[in-house]
């Protein structure tokens, strides 16, 4: 059994906020870079072009890469032989979004009521899922998501008679109705199965995979190329101003199903697609 003071948890969370809405990653720094070089249409090279000014400028001068700072998401895989001391977990995660976004003079997004809708002036609570996993570790991972993409997402309930063919064109129809508003180039998470929660949230999750790993899936990682492809294809490009450069991945999740179902989620990211990861 070990021990996890939850004050550690609430200063990894704070820095996560600022590392992630001041720092791309590295694979998505790489996608963008490539991106750049490959696309054939002048005016996306030109908005892609922009896109790598605007992280240099983040970089060096601390400000965000994106005005919309995001709702925070967070992932915790919690090892089974971890306790936590110090107070409550959740509580521990959306001090730590307080003090991120307070701290770091981020845009602060967060209602306490849908309909009511009065800031809660600290850009909490956070929106957390839990995994139980092996081990005497926690991971975090924290993705501030922006919802120009995050409203461009979408749930299908097919019938398990649509079969791939009708995933496929579950996903390319989420991608076509955004077009542009979901600040092409997009990542796109898929989750496939499971029930109508638990295909959303793998979506979400997909988001944070790596996007130069692809599927371990044999079957489903020619389906994330081929979708990709076609994305690619479909004319919209950096910007939504055309190209061929639309999506820089396509991550899909998958999960056991009912035999009366077949959900899909598709969840879009924007090209920044913002996501942090530490290990306690």
């Amino acid at each position: 059994m070990r021990t996890i003071n939850v004050s550690v948890v609430t200063e990894a969370i704070a820095e996560m906020c600022v590392e992630a809405n001041h720092f791309l990653s590295e694979d998505m720094r790489d996608a963008l870079c490539n991106a750049a070089k490959e696309e054939e249409s002048p005016i996306g090279r030109r908005v892609l072009g922009q896109l790598m000014d605007n992280l240099v400028i983040a970089g060096e001068d601390m400000i965000p890469i994106c005005q919309d700072t995001g709702m925070a998401v967070v992932f915790a895989e919690i090892g089974q032989d971890v306790h936590f001391e110090g107070g409550l977990l959740p509580d521990a995660i959306n001090e730590g979004v307080r003090r991120g976004y307070i701290d770091g003079y981020l845009r602060k997004s967060v209602v306490d009521d849908p309909l009511e809708r009065n800031n809660t002036g600290d850009n909490t609570p956070a929106i957390i899922h839990y995994d139980i996993v092996p081990g005497e570790n926690l991971k975090l991972t924290l993705a501030p998501k922006g919802f120009g993409s995050e409203n461009m997402s979408r749930i299908f309930m097919l019938k398990p008679a649509d079969g791939i063919e009708g995933v496929k064109n579950a996903i390319m129809t989420a991608v076509k109705d955004a077009g542009p508003n979901a600040c092409p180039p997009m990542v796109v998470g898929v989750g496939i199965g499971g029930t109508f929660e638990k295909c959303a949230i793998m979506a979400k999750k997909a988001l944070t995979r790596p996007i130069n790993e692809g599927s371990d899936i044999p079957y489903i990682k020619e389906m994330e190329e081929e979708l990709l492809e076609k994305i690619n294809n479909s004319g919209i490009g950096p910007g939504g101003l055309g190209g061929t450069k639309t999506a820089l991945a396509v991550n899909i999740y998958t999960y056991p199903t009912h035999i009366a179902g077949l959900p899909v989620a598709v969840n879009i990211c924007c090209h920044v697609n913002r996501h942090s990861v530490r290990v306690l």
